[in-house]
């Protein structure tokens, strides 16, 4: 053996991203058939423990085998060519650093479930068995049954077998050493398969088919399948299109053609059936429209945003709310896309897709991929791949969309970027897809449009320091007017009368004026359900979840009391559980009561509501939307979904309810969220010149501060206020915030658990930035206490050096024999 082929020989080995949350890559032996095959990216199926089977990502290939345990090898290879670019692993890396997290987190969250593998037990019949008359009379029918089968899954032994636990059936056969049990490891994608029907190739010749419908006359309901065929497919005066058939399901479809006909002609010869795979997105067969016209104040600012990416990678584009934004997205987006480049385009809730994606599938066509939640997971896997293979250059999309495998952007635009929804919450990582946006562009070299009405302090402080250029938008688009704002002091209205429930009576008048020219309203309140919680007026009880520490909120058209926290459910007493009192009553107001109560105001008016209750299934949304867009709909009443980027020619009126509750909650970025989004809800009114547009705000306190600077959309005066209070007080933007959260089914353990992080954080880090433990809002959520550790340090501070440290004094306290059991959550960059 010479040198060259000695080289070949040596064994490979892999370091792979396993989908679990062990904080290091796991290196698996490369079987000798597989050596070369394998690169990184690419997806391999490997053991993990004694019985997990697990889809693992490969990070790198090297000749080192591991020191500290045996390597296992390899199981199989699912990919020839890697399903994750480099670009995505560098990202994969970036995010498990800096969100504090492992890196098997982010592989679980980044790819759709549809690319990753489910194993499913099988038996199989063993060939070695050599004791049949071990076997039962009913052992040895089923046996004969597997050998017959080659293999069943455990449902389809039990069904065989007729008993619903099979479990003790099979134990008996391993015993006997009868059968085997193994994993088949499927892939959970699959193809959209359509059949397909076509004459076999001797009657595509047009003498053949000729001779055939003649023949047919005798058998009227054969011949009138096949002159079916022919009305779709003109072989006879273009035989080439009898290649392409069509699909068997033109003919199941029409009730007076004969089923037993078509297959009678299929087995006849006459007609052969062929599978295709086809996309699960409708091909759009429409003509591409032109970018739509821009007006001077958009040109400008169009040219603006172009000049500043000379200058800055990152631009924030701050215009009003019915500016016009969008439409100068568009023709940034035709320039990236001319040039070769991809796009990517950030919108934070589906409910802001249903619009837009017809927009710019009208000028952008089939370029165009959608990426959300609400597709199932192969459509999800058809989106990932068509980017890839290069299908979709441009991919409208939620949050998740930063996971896809661009490796060619040009540019990122993040609508809406002040958006809380743009942060994950749980599980890990706690990424946020605009700040991981900022990430991806540099790592591609693309440009990032940050745009919003009410851009968040984060980003503004960084424009008007010059670290991202600004470009302003002033003006509402087709010169229509920003609306007029009222407040409506309900504590007054209350003192006279003037109330009717949750609704004033001016605000009564106001909706009642609007149905009269028939226009459209708006209603908003940020809470759902029918009411936030109900009590027994005789001894004060208060339905609570068992499993959290919050009250039940009731929902009337289903009868029952839901936890918003962990999904629990239960029927509503009639009786108060705690003194027998039939005084059982609702406190406040939620989306589903503001409905009931404006179908009783408004008999004859038509009213939806929009909220997660009502928006769960994938096309709730976009008839919703396209209902409100043909005026079929009212009056809408909503959550936050309202307030996000939706545009409604005909609405003239928006009502907001609860602002109250909005500014004052305790959160330092209390006053940050209730003016975005009272403006942002504020400017669905009056997007049309030719209809004025009014906003109606219901407040206990007409003079506070705040709803000044809504009314007069004074966003740099709210600004330099929010900013300079944040500067007094040690907050972000002059901050970096890390909340540590122990999480423990013993108040006592979780709370010891916290005092201890604490501690070993003074002294790692200083008394000044280490702030609690304390309780958050919420104390319990599903059975776990929990207590929070506030990090603020200054943003100069050597970021990468903190997060060791955090991530060695977290692993201290949870290997702490007294803390057994304790999880601790990091979320960097709260919001």
């Amino acid at each position: 053996m010479n040198q060259l082929d000695f080289q070949e020989e040596i064994t490979q080995f892999a370091d792979v991203i396993l989908p679990v949350p062990v904080p290091r890559l796991f290196t698996y032996r490369i079987p000798r058939e597989y050596a070369g095959q394998i690169q990184p990216g690419a997806r391999v199926i490997v053991q993990f423990g004694k019985t997990k089977v697990l889809t693992a990502l490969v990070a790198r290939i090297h000749p080192n085998p591991p020191k500290q345990y045996q390597a296992k090898y390899i199981l199989e290879v699912l990919d020839d060519t890697p399903l994750v670019t480099r670009w995505q692993l560098e990202l994969f890396n970036w995010i498990s650093e800096y969100y504090l997290c492992h890196i098997g987190e982010v592989m679980n969250v980044a790819l759709p479930s549809g690319l990753k593998i489910s194993s499913q037990s099988k038996v199989q019949f063993n060939p070695d068995f050599e004791h049949p008359d071990l076997l039962t009379a009913r052992e040895a029918e089923i046996v004969e049954e597997i050998k017959k089968r080659q293999s069943l899954t455990y449902d389809e032994l039990a069904r065989f077998a007729d008993i619903k636990n099979v479990y003790h059936l099979i134990k008996s056969l391993i015993g006997k050493r009868a059968v085997i049990v193994f994993e088949e490891v499927k892939e959970k994608y699959t193809p959209k398969i359509v059949r397909k029907l076509r004459l076999t190739s001797f009657y595509a010749d047009a003498g053949n088919l000729t001779e055939l419908i003649r023949q047919l006359e005798k058998t009227p309901r054969q011949q009138e399948v096949l002159l079916e065929y022919l009305r779709h497919v003109p072989a006879l005066r273009s035989p080439e299109l009898n290649a392409h058939g069509i699909s068997k399901s033109v003919f199941s479809k029409n009730e007076e053609l004969s089923d037993s006909s078509l297959e009678t002609l299929i087995k006849k010869g006459i007609f052969e059936t062929f599978d295709i795979v086809v996309s699960r997105f409708a091909e759009d067969t429409g003509v591409i429209a032109s970018p739509p016209a821009l007006s001077e104040a958009q040109q400008l600012a169009l040219a603006g945003i172009v000049q500043a990416f000379e200058e800055k990678d990152t631009v924030l584009f701050h215009g009003v709310t019915g500016s016009g934004k969008t439409e100068v997205y568009i023709h940034l987006i035709e320039q990236v896309l001319a040039s070769g480049s991809q796009v990517l385009y950030l919108v934070p809730e589906i409910a802001l897709t249903t619009q837009i994606v017809v927009r710019l599938k009208k000028i952008f066509g089939e370029k165009v991929g959608i990426y959300h939640s609400k597709f199932s997971d192969n459509e999800r896997v058809e989106v990932w791949k068509g980017v890839l293979s290069g299908r979709f250059q441009f991919v409208i999309g939620v949050r998740s969309s930063v996971f896809l495998p661009f490796d060619n952007l040009g540019l990122i635009i993040v609508d809406e970027e002040h958006e809380p929804s743009y942060k994950q919450y749980d599980p890990a990582p706690r990424y946020h897809a605009r700040d991981t946006a900022l990430v991806i562009a540099r790592m591609q070299g693309a440009r990032v449009l940050l745009g919003s009405a009410t851009p968040s302090i984060e980003s503004y402080f960084h424009a008007t320091q010059e670290r991202y250029g600004l470009v302003t938008l002033s003006e509402r688009f087709g010169s229509a007017s920003l609306p007029a704002i009222e407040l409506l002091d309900i504590r007054q209205a209350r003192r006279n009368r003037g109330m009717r429930g949750e609704f004033s009576l001016a605000l009564l008048q106001e909706l009642g004026a609007t149905l009269e020219k028939k226009e459209q309203a708006i209603l908003f309140q940020n809470r759902r359900g029918y009411s936030p919680y109900i009590t027994c007026e005789d001894c004060g009880w208060i339905a609570k979840c068992d499993s959290c520490d919050v009250s039940l909120t009731y929902h009337q058209r289903e009868a029952e009391l839901r936890c918003h926290y962990c999904g629990h459910k239960e029927p509503v007493p009639r009786t108060c559980p705690a003194c027998g009192s039939t005084k059982v009553k609702t406190i406040g107001f939620g989306t589903e009561k503001l409905e009931e109560d404006l179908q009783l105001h408004f008999p004859a008016a038509r009213i939806q509501r929009m909220d997660l209750d009502t928006t769960r299934s994938k096309t709730a949304f976009q008839q919703m939307i396209q209902d409100f867009e043909k005026g079929e709909t009212d009056m809408l009443v909503g959550t936050q979904m309202v307030s996000k980027g939706l545009d409604f020619d005909r609405v003239s009126l928006v009502a907001i309810f609860d602002a109250d509750r909005m500014i004052h909650f305790p959160d330092f970025r209390a006053s940050e969220r209730a003016f975005q989004l009272l403006t942002q809800v504020a400017g669905r009114a009056g997007r049309r010149k030719d209809r004025a547009g009014r906003v109606v705000i219901q407040t206990n306190n007409t003079q506070d501060p705040l709803l000044a600077k809504v009314i007069h959309n004074d966003y740099d005066g709210f600004f330099a206020e929010e900013l300079e209070e944040r500067r007094q007080f040690f907050y972000p933007p002059f901050t970096r915030i890390i909340r540590l959260t122990t999480r423990h089914i013993e108040q006592q353990v979780a709370q010891a658990a916290a005092s201890r992080l604490a501690a070993l954080l003074t002294a790692q880090l200083g008394t000044d930035r280490v702030k609690g433990p304390e309780t958050p809002l919420v104390e319990r959520i599903r059975n776990q206490f929990l207590f929070d550790v506030l990090l603020k340090f200054e943003r100069n501070l050597n970021l990468r050096a903190i997060k060791e440290k955090i991530r060695e004094v977290v692993e201290e306290v949870v290997t702490t024999k007294d803390f057994k059991g304790v999880s601790i959550v990091a979320d960097v960059d709260p919001v």
